[in-house]
C-alpha cells in the first residue's frame, strides 16, 4: 500500500522497522510542570514530534522543548539520514508554551520522508539535545497509488484519563500497526471541561486508574490550565509513538473549552470563575494552535481552523469548523438562517472549494452528525438536526443549500464523515425518503471514541431521508472504556479502480461495518 516509487517503503517493511526501533520512540517519564527557562544543561524534546496537514511536497513539523532552544529539523530518504537536508527552524520560547514548528517544503511525492529534531542553544548552537526522530508518507502525485486513512475522535472524556493499568491509550497503538498515511482526529482533543481524578469505581466495583496532572485536576480556564490539557495527552506513549509515525489533519469542537459552548455564551456552570465562552475559546485555541501543527493557524498569528488538505489526485480533505462561527443553540425552528452552524463566510468557502476540488474523493470532515438528534437541554439542539422530519429548519438550512450546490455543480465523491456522539454508525441519505428532496444521496460515517466515555444512540431526524444500515451503542451513557470497546474508522481508497472502503473498526481490531463506494458518481 503507498508504497514509494523510488524506495519501496511499503506498510510491512515500515512496520518490522518500527518495531525493531520501538525502543527508540519510547520516551522516559514525563513532568507536567512547566518547564525551566535556567540555561543550564541541553534542550530536550521529551514530549516526542508530530507532523500535520501532510501534502505530496509539504508538511508542518511540530516539538516542545523543555526551555528556550532554536528548532532545527532534518531530513532524508533513509534512517541514516545520508544527504540529510537542514530546515532552520524558529526559536521557541515561553511565549508558545515552548512548542515550534517548522514547515517543509519541496518534498518528493508519494515517498517515505526520515525526519530528526534537534533543538539547540540560542546562543551557542553547538550545544543540542538527544535528536527526536519521526517519519511520515507525503501524499501520492499519481493515482495509482492506494491511500489509507483512519479518524475517531473524543480523547480524555467523563474523567477517562490515561490508566496505566490498561496500557494507557492502546487504541493509537493499533492504529499505528494498520500503518494508515493519516489520522484525521475530529474534534475533543481534550475535555477542557472534564477533571482527571486519580481513580474512578466502576458498576462492578473495579477501579479506573488515571495519571494525573494538576492541571487536569480542575476545568481549565486560563491559558496554562489549557495547555496543561493539551499537555496531558502527550504523556501517554501510545500517542507519542502514533504521532512519531502517522501524520495527523485535527479539528476541534465544543470540549476544547465547555460542553456545547457557542459564540456568545455566558456559561452556567458553578465550577468556573470565567463565565464567558469567548475568553475561554480564544484561549483554548491559542493553545490548540501551539500544540498541532495546522497550516492555516499558527501560534504567532490569527488564523483559522477550516481548511482543505489536499491528498494527491485521489483524495482531498474538506476540514469543517463547526464551532466557532455558528449562532446560538435554539430550538432550531427558524425559516430563515444565514449564520447557522457554519456561518456565511465558510459555507462560501466550502461550496466554492468542493466546485474546485478535482479530486476523486471529497471527504467532509464534520465536526458534528448531521441527521443525528443531539440535544442541549430540553428545548435546544447542538447539531444540525432538531427533531422535526419536515422541511429544513433553522441550521438545516445552511446543509440544504450544500447539498443543493453539490448537486446542481456535479460534484462528485462527497463522502461524511464524522465523531462527537461516542459511539459508531452509519447513515444513508436519499431524496426519495426526504422531506427536502433537491439533492443526491450520499453517506455520513460516524466512529469514536478513542477515550472517553460511551453513550446511547440518538435519534434520526427525517428531514434529508437517513436510513441507519448500521449501529453500535451502549445501552447506558457514559460507560467506560473498560466496559465499551472503543472505535476508530478505516478508509482505503484502491488506486487502481479509484473504489472507496469503509471499515468501522472495534477497539482490538474486529471489523463491524463495511461498505464499498464507487468513484465519479455525485450521489451513492
Amino acid at each position: 500500500m503507498a508504497q514509494g516509487s523510488g524506495g519501496g517503503f511499503g506498510r510491512r517493511s515500515l512496520l518490522q522497522g518500527t518495531a525493531a526501533g520501538s525502543a527508540a520512540l519510547a520516551l522516559p517519564v514525563l513532568s507536567c510542570a512547566a518547564p525551566s527557562q535556567a540555561r543550564g544543561g541541553r534542550p530536550s524534546a521529551d514530549w516526542g514530534v508530530q507532523v500535520g496537514d501532510v501534502t505530496t511536497s509539504s508538511g508542518l513539523v511540530w516539538v516542545r522543548s523543555n526551555r528556550p532552544a532554536r528548532m532545527v529539523v532534518q531530513t532524508a530518504a533513509t534512517e541514516s539520514f545520508r544527504n540529510a537536508r537542514t530546515w532552520r527552524g524558529p526559536v521557541i520560547g515561553a511565549g508558545t508554551d515552548f512548542t515550534g514548528v517548522t514547515s517543509l517544503h519541496g518534498l518528493p511525492p508519494g515517498e517515505q520522508v526520515h525526519y530528526r529534531v534537534l533543538l539547540a542553544d540560542p546562543d551557542d548552537p553547538r550545544r543540542t539535545g538527544e535528536p527526536v526522530s519521526g517519519t511520515f508518507r507525503t501524499a501520492p502525485a499519481h493515482r495509482r497509488e492506494d491511500v489509507r486513512f483512519h479518524w475517531s475522535g473524543d480523547l480524555a472524556g467523563q474523567g477517562w484519563g490515561i490508566n496505566p493499568d490498561r496500557g494507557g491509550y492502546r487504541i493509537y497503538e493499533e492504529m499505528r500497526r494498520r500503518n494508515p498515511d493519516f489520522f484525521l482526529c475530529s474534534g475533543d482533543n481534550i475535555y477542557a471541561d472534564n477533571p482527571i481524578t486519580e481513580k474512578v469505581t466502576l458498576p462492578d466495583g473495579r477501579i479506573w486508574r488515571n495519571v494525573t496532572t494538576e492541571e487536569k485536576a480542575k476545568v481549565a480556564e486560563t491559558l496554562a490550565e489549557f495547555r496543561g490539557a493539551f499537555r496531558y495527552n502527550l504523556l501517554d506513549d501510545n500517542l507519542r509513538r502514533f504521532n512519531a509515525q502517522v501524520p495527523t489533519i485535527t479539528q476541534w469542537d465544543d470540549h476544547e473549552v465547555h460542553n456545547n459552548w457557542y459564540p456568545g455564551q455566558l456559561l452556567d456552570d458553578a465550577r468556573y470563575t470565567e463565565k464567558d465562552a469567548d475568553v475561554l475559546s480564544a484561549r483554548s485555541l491559542r493553545a490548540f494552535g501551539e500544540y498541532f501543527p495546522i497550516r492555516t493557524l499558527r501560534p504567532d498569528r490569527g488564523g483559522r481552523v477550516y481548511r482543505v488538505v489536499h491528498h494527491g489526485p485521489l483524495l482531498d480533505v474538506f476540514v469543517l469548523d463547526m464551532r466557532s462561527y455558528r449562532n446560538a443553540n435554539s430550538p432550531g425552528r427558524q425559516t430563515d438562517d444565514p449564520q447557522g452552524i457554519l456561518g456565511a463566510e465558510q459555507l462560501r468557502w466550502l461550496k466554492r472549494e468542493l466546485s474546485r476540488s478535482h479530486a476523486v474523493w471529497k471527504v467532509i470532515a464534520s465536526d458534528m452528525p448531521l441527521g443525528l438528534v443531539v440535544p442541549d437541554g430540553k428545548t435546544d439542539f447542538e447539531a444540525v438536526a432538531q427533531g422535526d422530519p419536515g422541511a429544513p429548519l433553522g441550521r438545516e438550512l445552511q446543509l440544504a443549500e450544500l447539498l443543493r450546490h453539490i448537486k446542481h455543480d456535479r460534484i462528485t465523491g462527497t463522502v461524511w464523515l464524522t465523531t462527537d456522539v461516542h459511539y459508531t454508525s452509519a447513515q444513508h441519505y436519499a431524496p426519495e425518503r426526504a422531506a427536502f428532496k433537491d439533492f443526491e444521496p450520499f453517506w455520513e460515517f460516524v466512529s469514536g471514541p478513542l477515550n472517553a466515555g460511551g453513550f446511547q444512540a440518538l435519534k434520526l431526524d427525517g428531514t434529508f431521508g437517513p436510513t441507519q444500515p448500521f449501529i453500535k451503542a451502549p445501552d447506558r451513557a457514559n460507560t467506560s472504556p473498560a466496559e465499551t470497546p472503543q472505535n476508530f474508522g478505516e478508509i482505503d481508497i484502491d488506486g487502481g479502480s479509484g473504489e472507496l472502503t469503509v471499515r468501522l473498526r472495534q477497539e482490538g481490531g474486529e471489523v463491524l461495518f463495511s461498505k464499498v463506494l464507487q468513484p465519479g458518481r455525485v450521489g451513492q
